[in-house]
């Protein structure tokens, strides 16, 4: 077995440990990083591929965007872990026999007889100036040139469609109205700002309150007496 063989069944049995860890781990963090790990991987296997661009896209695409806002996503929706597990433990049967007929319909379609050498004829090695991106950009613009503008309307009506859906209008938020702003007239419609020069606040009185204890026994000596002090001017005198 050589070096790009070995290299090929490591990356794939990382991306199989990598695709069922996402699908078992009961945090939906881990669950996002192990997507991310299987995604890399991948990368690593169009590589091998020599499909060099489909291995960079994946990564800067997927793994760098994509990924980024689900994991951006599930931390922000703060999802219930104890409802997760117990979803997890009742739906498990029927997702075990769901991933089992996954996987013999995977086994009897890519099976040796019918995706094998003999059924295929071995690609040719490409010369060192071949590069698939033009090859690609060629083939997605010319030959599948009304495939990739559907693709691409599909993509924007999904677009719209979530931003309709996640719309909410509320009474009580506040906006402004460019169309009513810039029909705005000279005169009653603006408002005139005026300078005027700063005017002195009076200074307030101060009131105290002066009251007889309670243990006195003259009756005219609990009531409250009330004292005016008045401030004082500039020259140190009282106000009269």
């Amino acid at each position: 077995m050589g070096f790009e063989k070995f290299l090929f069944y490591l990356f794939a049995a990382i991306t199989v440990f990598a695709a069922g860890m996402v699908v078992t781990r009961r945090n939906p963090v881990h669950s996002v990083l192990y997507l991310v790990l299987a995604f890399v991987s991948s990368a690593a296997l169009w590589l091998l591929l020599e499909a060099e661009f489909l291995g960079i896209v994946l990564v800067l695409v997927y793994v760098g965007a994509v990924m980024v806002l689900f994991l951006f996503v599930v931390m922000m929706l703060d999802v219930d872990i104890a409802s997760l597990r117990a979803q997890f433990i009742r739906h498990l049967p029927v997702g075990l026999i769901v991933a089992g007929v996954m996987v013999m319909n995977l086994f009897l379609i890519l099976r040796p007889a019918n995706f094998g050498l003999g059924q295929y004829v071995k690609p040719e090695a490409r010369p060192a100036g071949y590069s698939n991106t033009a090859e690609l950009g060629m083939e997605l613009y010319t030959t599948y040139l009304y495939q990739f503008e559907i693709a691409a309307v599909i993509l924007l009506v999904a677009i719209v469609a979530a931003i309709r859906l996640t719309l909410r209008h509320r009474p009580e938020t506040k906006f402004q109205d460019p169309s009513i702003q810039v029909r705005v007239r000279k005169g009653p419609d603006r408002i005139r700002v005026v300078s005027m020069p700063s005017e002195p606040i009076p200074a307030p009185s101060t009131t105290i309150a002066f009251a007889t204890s309670d243990d006195a026994s003259d009756p005219e000596q609990k009531t409250a007496m009330a004292d005016t002090v008045k401030p004082e001017n500039s020259n140190g005198e009282k106000a009269a």
